[in-house]
């Protein structure tokens, strides 16, 4: 595990706590909270990227190719 040292505004601070208050979250559970918005975000970027790399992808190619690594990952783990 990786330790953070990170400065926000206050403005932030209240918005996130008073958040994970209202949801019966407690001070602790701020780590769990930070990475995983972290983690979102990068899929959320990863995503667009990756978007962005194939625009010129026709949905029907598109959709032969997500269905093309479906199966080479299931092959893999079987």
């Amino acid at each position: 595990m990786t330790r953070w040292n990170l400065t926000n505004p206050d403005e932030t601070d209240r918005l996130v706590r008073g958040f994970l208050a209202r949801l019966g979250m407690k001070k602790g559970d701020l780590s769990e909270s930070v990475g995983e918005a972290c983690r979102r975000e990068v899929l959320r970027r990863t995503g667009a990227e990756v978007q962005g790399h194939n625009a010129d992808l026709s949905p029907v190619d598109a959709m032969r190719l997500a269905e093309k690594a479906v199966a080479a990952t299931r092959a893999a783990r079987s």
